[in-house]
């Protein structure tokens, strides 16, 4: 595979360093990123669910954390007390941690686990200052203070 050296684009840029890790993880092909397996769910408009398979974990042993723009999800299995002896162990119950860059306008709604699934909901909230808003056209006779205007009446 080939490696992408993106050095000379972040010396040039300033307050980018997310762009930086989201394109290194992207490029990053490793094969224990793929544990424990997740979807990403489109709900409505402005809802998501993320859902990991997390069978045989307790959800005492899981833990969301949001942390500067991104979730972390982490695993940690309790110490089993007691001596099992396994034939054959095929259900992973190793530590896992998972982390997922969120955009500034999603939050994290509730955690929910059932069946060996873990749900987190997210929930787009667009500022009142970024939604569209329609200007209202004035006609000449109403016309309001420009800035300009205000500005000469100052000085």
């Amino acid at each position: 595979m080939r490696n992408f050296d993106l050095t000379p684009l972040m010396r040039s840029s300033v307050g980018f360093d997310h762009l930086s890790r989201l394109v290194d993880s992207a490029l990053t092909n490793d094969s224990a990123t793929a544990y424990p397996p997740y979807n990403i769910e489109k709900i409505s408009e402005d809802d998501y669910q993320i859902t990991m398979a997390v069978a045989g974990f307790a959800p005492e042993e899981l833990h969301v954390t949001v942390q500067e723009g991104t979730l972390i999800i982490a695993g940690r299995a309790l110490d089993e007390t007691g001596e099992q002896s396994f034939l054959h162990r095929g259900i992973a119950k190793r530590a896992f941690e998972r982390n997922f860059e969120l955009a500034e306008t999603i939050q994290v709604g509730d955690a929910h686990y059932e069946n060996g699934l873990l749900q987190i909901d997210l929930k787009r909230v667009i500022p009142d200052h970024k939604k569209p808003r329609n200007v209202e056209i004035r006609s000449s006779a109403e016309k309001a203070p420009s800035v300009r205007s205000i500005k000469a009446s100052a000085a």
